[in-house]
């Protein structure tokens, strides 16, 4: 494990900024307050989280991680790193940087070295876009690493990065009232964390995005996930951290 943390500031869903190896990282871009029948519940966010981006990350295809509109924010000729498959069609909107990887391939910048990782969720572009897997990244930049899970199930490969991990980016819910097939639910999301063993980890994927008109029916799954996640992991009496953050916040490393 290494000493020195990056900055992190989560802002909402599964978008983060990461501050690493002198790049700022975008993950998973979605910065509108409308992406098709979802609202973001969470503070509007300033354009200065997400200017001047050196790189771009896209797990996968879903419009609630790959938005076209959020992406154009950034620049059409923004760097970006998304799976095997997606390339031809990033391009076809306008996108001239974009670079696919497959599990195990690594993309170098700088200090910053980027590998993807596998991840076990459907990652078909509904309705009419291609089919691209979904991945994960580690990112490491020497006295930093940091995993983004971006939407994923438990897999027995994370353990080929255990240790490794200084901070876990990890999906504790989602976007709606209920979770299909492929994601982690608090429970899942600390069982994860206990195959991994990050220093810290740092609940994403909820309290940001709801179906129009849901959230006074069932408010709890905006506000619930992260401390569930928090008490599982305290109940699995793991050696982790867990930063609870609001989205836009910035998370401070201090142990």
């Amino acid at each position: 494990m290494t000493e020195q943390l990056p900055a992190l500031t989560f802002l909402g869903h599964s978008t983060v900024l990461l501050e690493i190896g002198g790049r700022r990282v975008l993950t998973d871009p979605v910065l509108r307050q409308r992406v098709t029948f979802l609202t973001r519940h969470a503070v509007p966010l300033p354009r200065s989280y997400f200017a001047d981006i050196d790189l771009v990350l896209i797990s996968h295809l879903h419009h609630d991680h790959c938005d076209l509109p959020s992406l154009r924010m950034l620049g059409l000729d923004v760097p970006i790193l998304a799976p095997a498959g997606s390339a031809i069609w990033l391009r076809s909107k306008g996108f001239s940087n974009v670079c696919e990887l497959v599990v195990g391939e690594t993309y170098i910048d700088g200090t910053l070295t980027v590998r993807a990782v596998a991840a076990v969720h459907d990652g078909k572009r509904e309705p009419f876009g291609p089919h691209a897997a979904a991945i994960g990244f580690v990112l490491d930049a020497g006295p930093a690493c940091v995993y983004f899970a971006g939407d994923t199930d438990i897999y027995p490969a994370m353990a080929d990065f255990a240790d490794e991990v200084d901070v876990a980016l990890l999906p504790v819910w989602g976007w709606g009232p209920n979770l299909g097939a492929g994601h982690l639910d608090p429970a899942r999301a600390a069982q994860a964390a206990a195959i991994i063993r990050p220093r810290f980890a740092v609940p994403v994927h909820w309290g940001t995005l709801y179906p129009f008109g849901m959230r006074r029916a069932l408010p709890g799954r905006l506000y619930d996930p992260p401390h569930a996640f928090a008490a599982a992991v305290a109940a699995l009496d793991l050696p982790v951290t867990v930063l609870h953050t609001t989205p836009g916040e910035r998370v401070s490393f201090t142990p």
